[in-house]
Parts: structure tokens; C-alpha cells; sequence
């Protein structure tokens, strides 16, 4: 599967329609980024059960600023709409992968209890 671009006009749908979604926040200009951006488009020709999408943090400075993105390449991992995992930098394939595979074995159940008793919504 290609990796979806987000805009402000499919961002949140993109969120509301798919349980498992990573999101490269890059830009052109970046070098970390075009060398990321190889793995990020592998894994998501491997794993069709995750939605894969990238936002062009140029064009979309809006979407950048409302999730606080200050260094790029960053990747934002939602499972459920919730934000699971969300870090700056640029990741080997291996390192890539293995996060990907902690991320699909969290117990979402358990997680959305954590969420609730530190005063957030579920």
C-alpha cells in the first residue's frame, strides 16, 4: 500500500477511519527525511493492515503546529485515535520495524484504562 498524503482536508477522517496509523511529518528541504523516507514507504508496502501516511510539514504548517511538531522527521503512531507514540528522528529499518511491532501488541484496552485514571478520556 502507498503512503497516504494528509492535508487539512482528510486529516481527521484519516484518523477517524483507520484503528492502526503511523504519520511521517517531513519536508522536502529535510536530508533525514528523503533518507527516511525509503523505510517508511517499505514497511508500508509489508503491513496492509496499517494506514501509512505522510504530512508535508511545508504545506501543512497548520497541521504541524496543532500537534506541536518542532523537529522533523518526526513519526506519530495512532491506535484507536489515540496517540501511541510520537518522536523525532529518523530510525534504521530494524528499529523501524521493531517499533511497529510493540506498537500493534500494546493492549489497547489497557492503555485507554491508563488514559482514564490519569484524568483523560477514553
Amino acid at each position: 500500500m502507498a503512503t497516504l498524503e494528509l492535508n487539512a482536508e482528510n486529516f481527521q477522517q484519516t484518523i477517524n477511519d483507520n484503528a492502526n496509523l503511523i504519520i511521517d511529518f517531513w519536508a522536502p528541504w529535510c536530508a533525514p527525511c528523503r533518507g527516511f523516507a525509503p523505510t517508511f514507504e517499505a514497511a508500508s508496502e509489508k503491513r496492509s493492515n496499517i494506514v501509512f501516511a505522510k504530512v508535508n510539514t511545508e504545506e501543512q504548517q497548520e497541521i504541524a503546529a496543532a500537534f506541536n511538531i518542532r523537529s522533523i522527521p518526526t513519526l506519530m503512531m495512532f491506535r484507536d485515535q489515540i496517540i501511541i507514540y510520537s518522536e523525532a528522528g529518523a530510525l534504521p529499518a530494524a528499529a523501524f520495524e521493531q517499533l511497529i511491532e510493540q506498537a500493534m501488541a500494546l493492549d489497547m484496552d489497557s492503555v485507554r484504562a491508563e488514559i482514564a485514571a490519569q484524568g483523560g478520556t477514553s
